[in-house]
């Protein structure tokens, strides 16, 4: 008698409890502090066109540090270069988080998102090679519409007022988790230059000492935030960009808890710094990176020039092409099937929504396109683009917005105020 067939595995369906609470407490301190980065976006550029935009300038390209450790930097750049490495070491540790307890911890699970999102990242490089080529523009600026920023684009659902299923958002957070790490790797390959041996030998010996400290269970700040900051500099001076040390270390934080722990080391880092990252960090760097002119003229080269045109076109064509084809495919042949509550429309939304690139996307531009006039242009392609996604994604997701509502009040019902959605006790006693 032949064996019954294995019953597919659902996409995008109710999530396991504790992966669900890791998911919304996350994504609660990324959804307020992505409203703080619009503010500080909108403020950016209205700043840089107005008649003070010469203040503007000498702030963000003042100087300061120590010069003999060869740290003289502009605002700007210790924004980028500095405070943005703990954005990375936040990434580091929500990648960490997935490959060992979350959606990335068994090959099984991880396949699709993962597979969506390196399609994600894969087609609108392909598309702005393409374009740049067909233009005759240059090819530097490949990687610019590769990430998706998850704090801008919870920022638009929050100004929706909507309430995505903790699936979606999930799926979600999961494509931005693998972004960065792409984004890093891009960083890290790609974006050095003059590499000073000596300087990477310190950086890795302290990232060593960084690990021993985790494995024989040593606590108190005392160690590691003067280590951490002497890696930094090291990494800095090193040649690669320094947020490639904020990942690394965020990868080395032990994520399980031992016997007795209420947190683990990489839980109690995240609590700190996560909020603190998304509300001041990211907000000062768009602050100081968004600033580009909106004139008519600088607007019409957007769509004119080959390598803005082709930022326009990854992110919005590019990122919904990539992420909904890959995500098809994936689900098409393997085991998985999608939620019933759902439709592929929600997942051609989310695509579209993972358009919204602007923190990474604005580091990578500037570290491709070292002249200003350029960097100025690809800027403001970022931001275009990102407008446009959102705007696109607002109509696809207005659409669906009362099946999500109904979903997310059906997952949030404590009726008997215990603490646990009734739909999860429910599913145990079946």
């Amino acid at each position: 008698m032949a064996a019954a067939p294995r019953e597919r595995s659902p996409f995008l369906g109710i999530l396991p409890l504790p992966e669900r609470n890791a998911v919304v407490q996350a994504l609660r301190t990324e959804t307020v502090g992505g409203l703080v980065l619009l503010a500080a976006a909108v403020i950016a550029l209205t700043w840089a066109n107005s008649p003070w935009s010469g203040a503007y300038e000498r702030i963000r390209d003042f100087h300061f540090g120590i010069p003999a450790l060869g740290l003289d930097l502009s605002v700007g750049h210790w924004t980028a270069d500095g405070l943005l490495a703990l954005f990375f070491l936040v990434a580091g540790i929500e990648l960490k988080r997935e490959l060992v307890v979350g959606e990335l911890r068994t090959p099984a699970t991880a396949a699709l998102p993962v597979i969506a999102a390196v399609c994600g990242m894969a087609v609108p490089a392909a598309l702005y090679v393409a374009t740049a080529a067909a233009g005759g523009g240059s090819l530097k600026g490949w990687a610019v519409p590769m990430a998706t920023d998850i704090a801008f684009a919870l920022a638009v659902l929050a100004v929706l007022s909507t309430h995505l299923p903790a699936a979606l958002r999930a799926f979600l957070l999961t494509l931005a988790v693998v972004d960065d790490l792409g984004a890093i790797l891009i960083i890290a390959i790609f974006f050095t230059s003059d590499l000073d041996f000596t300087a990477l030998g310190g950086a890795v010996a302290c990232l060593v000492v960084f690990y021993v400290l985790q494995r024989f269970r040593v606590r108190g700040w005392w160690w590691y935030v003067p280590l951490g900051v002497v890696t930094w500099a090291l990494m800095y001076d090193s040649g690669i960009h320094a947020t490639v040390a904020g990942v690394a270390i965020g990868l080395i934080l032990r994520t399980t808890r031992d016997q007795g722990e209420t947190a683990s080391p990489a839980e109690r880092t995240s609590h700190l710094i996560h909020p603190f990252s998304a509300g001041v960090v990211v907000p000062l760097f768009a602050l100081f990176a968004a600033g580009v002119g909106v004139s008519g003229a600088a607007l019409t080269e957007v769509f004119t020039r080959p390598e803005p045109l082709g930022v326009v076109l990854g992110l919005v064509v590019g990122k919904t092409l990539g992420i909904f084809a890959g995500t098809y495919l994936a689900a098409r042949f393997t085991r998985a099937r999608l939620n019933p509550d759902l439709a592929w429309a929600d997942v051609l939304a989310l695509a579209v929504l993972a358009g919204i690139g602007f923190t990474v996307a604005l580091l990578i531009g500037e570290l491709s396109f070292p002249d200003p006039a350029m960097t100025e242009r690809v800027k403001a392609a970022v931001l275009i683009g990102s407008v446009i996604a959102a705007f696109l994604a607002t109509l696809l997701i207005k659409r669906r917005n009362g099946i999500y509502r109904r979903l997310y009040e059906e997952e949030e019902r404590d009726e008997d105020h215990d603490g646990i959605p009734d739909i999860y006790q429910r599913t145990a006693e079946r």
